[in-house]
């Protein structure tokens, strides 16, 4: 059995990998759509550029500050939607909301490891910042 304290030093190690080394942070030319999303309480910022080809993501940037958390959370995002269509990143959005408000379900991706975040209902918006930038994109 694999004990409680060694997954919680796993997730924040994947957390401040991705906050220290985001993926997909180089800005994208000739970008199809565009959004941002913004914590006013924090200052957290995250900025996103999409490139949509045959209704799927092709390519991508995210950048941004902020905290750990919220930068991280846009880096995991980035990985995630890479190639997804837009169905497919919805039911992604609704899958990362739930685990982030509290269900106990799992989303078998890397993902998953910011479903702690729950436990800190003021991280949760620092969690859900990245997938506001994105709504904005794809309804912009």
């Amino acid at each position: 059995m694999t004990d409680p304290a060694d997954l919680d030093e796993l997730y924040r190690e994947i957390v401040l990998d991705h906050h220290r080394n985001p993926r997909n942070s180089e800005e994208i030319q000739g970008a199809t759509h565009e959004g941002e999303a913004i914590n006013p309480f924090c200052g957290d910022e995250v900025h996103v550029k999409i490139q949509l080809s045959d209704g799927q993501v092709g390519e991508l940037s995210v950048t941004g500050v902020g905290c750990s958390i919220s930068q991280a959370s846009a880096s995991l995002m980035g990985v995630e939607v890479k190639g997804k269509t837009r169905a497919q990143i919805a039911q992604l959005a609704e899958q990362f909301k739930s685990i982030t408000g509290g269900s106990d379900e799992s989303m078998e991706s890397d993902l998953d490891v910011l479903k702690g975040v729950k436990r800190y209902p003021v991280r949760i918006k620092c969690a859900l910042l990245a997938w506001s930038a994105l709504d904005d994109a794809l309804s912009g």
